[in-house]
């Protein structure tokens, strides 16, 4: 389980084709340090395992299903990414909970400055927009923000200088993809509700 704050911009230092899948090797000093074989690490709001590490780097393997999910299968080296490691029991939630479970992609649409914000606009496909709702919790790759603005097929958000600093958002562009997922607590509610009645026997008493 993450958070969706951001500990470090890494960069892809390598990527291996391996048919239905990919290996990424990525120097990330801070969220390597202590890090083991099989420990998570979320890329760009994707929680990959790690499968070696050392000097600053770690390697991690992207499933066929991933790289269909997320924008991962664009990454190349030099790329920048958004790293963070996964929250301590008892640790401080300064997000908001965040699986590291992509459910979809959307796009960058429009970005407008202002004197100590930025405002960003992305798609997203219309059947996420049912968990978005304004003033709730996103994550945009891997980056934990609150929705200004929600629509059917397009919401937006604000980004305050130190996330425009310090993520990938920063420097991403009009028409660049990048990974959502919405507030797991919404479509554990959504599933709650379309179950409609209680199984037999498990009715309350009156």
């Amino acid at each position: 389980m993450f958070t969706g704050i951001v500990e470090e911009l890494g960069e892809v230092t390598a990527v291996e084709d391996l048919g239905d899948s990919s290996r990424l090797r990525l120097r990330g000093p801070l969220v390597t340090e202590g890090a083991r074989h099989g420990d998570s690490i979320a890329v760009n709001g994707v929680c990959l395992t790690v499968v070696t590490c050392g000097d600053g780097e770690f390697t991690a393997d992207v499933m066929a299903e991933t790289l269909k999910r997320s924008s991962l299968g664009a990454l190349t080296e030099g790329s920048r990414v958004n790293l963070e490691r996964p929250m301590a029991l008892g640790g401080r939630l300064g997000g908001h909970l965040v699986q590291g479970h992509v459910d979809g992609t959307g796009t960058i649409t429009a970005r407008t400055p202002g004197e100590h914000w930025e405002i960003v606009e992305v798609s997203l496909p219309p059947e996420l927009s049912r968990y978005l709702v304004a003033k709730g919790s996103v994550t945009i790759d891997g980056v934990s923000l609150t929705v200004v603005d929600a629509g059917r097929d397009r919401f937006t958000v604000s980004l305050i200088p130190t996330t425009l600093d310090l993520t990938t958002l920063g420097t991403k562009q009009v028409g660049d993809p990048v990974n959502l997922e919405v507030d797991v607590l919404a479509k554990y509610v959504e599933r709650l509700l379309d179950a409609g009645v209680r199984p037999a026997g498990t009715e309350q008493p009156r």
